[in-house]
């Protein structure tokens, strides 16, 4: 897939990310406002259902339209992208503004909606018990960045790479950074610790996962592992040497000398 049609592929699913919040947090509201009227009945205080209603509805809205930036803020700001202590004070000043933004525009949704009834309800009231409404919305929004994350990387884990032949590319993020590297310019890939190393001309490009999972997304696009640490794309592979020991040398088109282990001779020169 080109470049494009990847973003587009990721807004995709970052829509139903959004969607799924919405949905969840309206399930929510929903439970929320039947205990509250409950809870007051109780009480000897009783309110009519419409009132808990709007004010938990109302959150979730306010929620669900903050959720594309939280979910930006939070690709800029990766948990395994930049030193912890900057992440989690990043974090911090993000749940900050997210909770003043959300406390504030949830205040004016209930008002206007009460005074569409010819009801009273003071827009600021509550920002006036802030420290109650930002310790909610701190757990709210750190469950969101965390969901998100996790969403990102089992959808990446698991997005299929089309078979040889077809344009494809893999996202790579640094930070702030994003780019898609095209998987017909790479020759071959090199496990290094917790990364692998895409190699194509220039400079190699450090992806984070495991060459376990690289060796699973690539074998439908034409690459082998030759090595506990290395795959190639056999249509990169000039020439194969035999050694006595049974382990050989992979010459590439382009005069690069790979290593091969015996042990992966088989999957190599299968057909």
């Amino acid at each position: 897939m080109s470049d494009q049609a990847s973003a587009k592929d990721w807004w995709g699913r970052d829509a139903v990310f959004v969607a799924t919040v919405a949905m969840a947090g309206c399930a929510i509201a929903i439970v929320g406002a039947f205990s509250v009227t409950h809870d007051r009945a109780e009480a000897g205080d009783p309110i009519p259902l419409w009132e808990p209603l709007v004010w938990e509805t109302t959150s979730v809205a306010v929620m669900t339209a903050l959720a594309p930036a939280i979910m930006a803020y939070a690709r800029r700001l990766l948990p395994f992208a930049a030193p912890w202590p900057q992440v989690i004070a990043g974090h911090l000043l993000g749940a900050a503004v997210f909770s003043v933004l959300h406390v504030t525009a949830m205040g004016v949704l209930r008002w206007a909606i009460y005074a569409s009834v010819g009801k009273l309800y003071v827009p600021w009231s509550p920002l006036g018990d802030f420290a109650y409404e930002f310790r909610k919305d701190l757990v709210v929004y750190f469950a969101l960045v965390a969901t998100y994350v996790i969403w990102r990387r089992l959808a990446s884990a698991d997005a299929p790479l089309p078979v040889e032949g077809v344009e494809a590319a893999i996202e790579v993020r640094d930070g702030a950074r994003r780019r898609f590297v095209c998987l017909s310019e790479i020759e071959w890939v090199e496990a290094a610790g917790n990364y692998v190393e895409l190699h194509r001309c220039g400079t190699p490009i450090l992806l984070r996962a495991p060459l376990s999972e690289m060796e699973r997304r690539l074998q439908s696009a034409g690459f082998v592992r030759i090595h506990r640490s290395r795959l190639v794309r056999r249509t990169s592979i000039a020439e194969v040497e035999s050694k006595p020991s049974g382990d050989y040398v992979v010459r590439l088109s382009g005069g690069q000398e790979l290593a091969g282990s015996r042990r992966y001779r088989r999957p190599l020169l299968d057909p």
